[in-house]
């Protein structure tokens, strides 16, 4: 008998250009595991057409059913866990998940945020560097824990800022680089070689920089 591929389950909200990054990057070997649900807090997300046009499971968990975030969380947790997932990971899912949500997970669930935290956690990233005047920004995949945008860095990429550049250049840019980035952070998590430790996020039992890796292209 063959060994069993790590199952991972990806929640979104919107379009899932991410979950459609981390899809093609399992069909073409690149990831050593399979995409075996998506799941929506939104009914109309273009992201479940994309994913049921793959021949992937989808289900919808509507956040206005619930009468409040923990009653919603659960849920949500009980339906990902129907798949027996090793991974769980967030893929522009805009909801705040309960710490309830994310101990029951602990370990193997991730998220990508666009910017190099621990800078500009939450929204509006991209113009808040612009403003700022950085010289870099760029995308994090890291491990959620109860802290927003908090957990430890796993890994970041690096995107110039340029001149003239709006919010909606630079976004362009970044999420271009998050679509081989997180394809990227993801394979590691499966090779085992990635784990969460009460100190921080380990590569082969050393723990990682702050910032996580650096990821550069291949």
């Amino acid at each position: 008998m063959g060994i069993s591929r790590p199952r991972l389950v990806i929640l979104i909200s919107g379009t899932g250009s991410n979950m459609e990054a981390l899809i093609r990057a399992s069909r073409a070997a690149e990831i050593a595991a399979d995409v075996v649900a998506v799941l929506s807090n939104k009914p109309g997300a273009g992201g479940l057409a994309t994913a049921r046009d793959a021949g992937i499971a989808t289900e919808v968990v509507d956040h206005r059913e619930f009468p409040d975030r923990e009653s919603f969380d659960r849920e949500l947790a009980a339906r990902i866990e129907a798949q027996a997932p090793d991974l769980v990971i967030l893929a522009g899912f805009m909801r705040i998940l309960t710490p309830g949500f994310v101990r029951r997970f602990h370990g193997r669930l991730i998220n990508i945020h666009p910017s190099l935290l621990p800078k500009y956690p939450g929204l509006h990233t991209h113009q808040r560097a612009i403003d700022s005047g950085d010289a870099e920004a760029g995308a994090t995949v890291h491990f959620v824990t109860e802290e927003l945008d908090g957990g430890p860095a796993i890994v970041q990429a690096r995107v110039p800022v340029v001149a003239g550049d709006t919010a909606d250049s630079l976004a362009a840019r970044v999420l271009a680089t998050e679509h081989r980035l997180y394809p990227y952070a993801v394979q590691l998590l499966c090779s085992g070689r990635l784990t969460l430790e009460a100190q921080g996020a380990a590569l082969d039992g050393q723990l990682l920089p702050p910032q996580g890796l650096i990821f550069t292209e291949q």
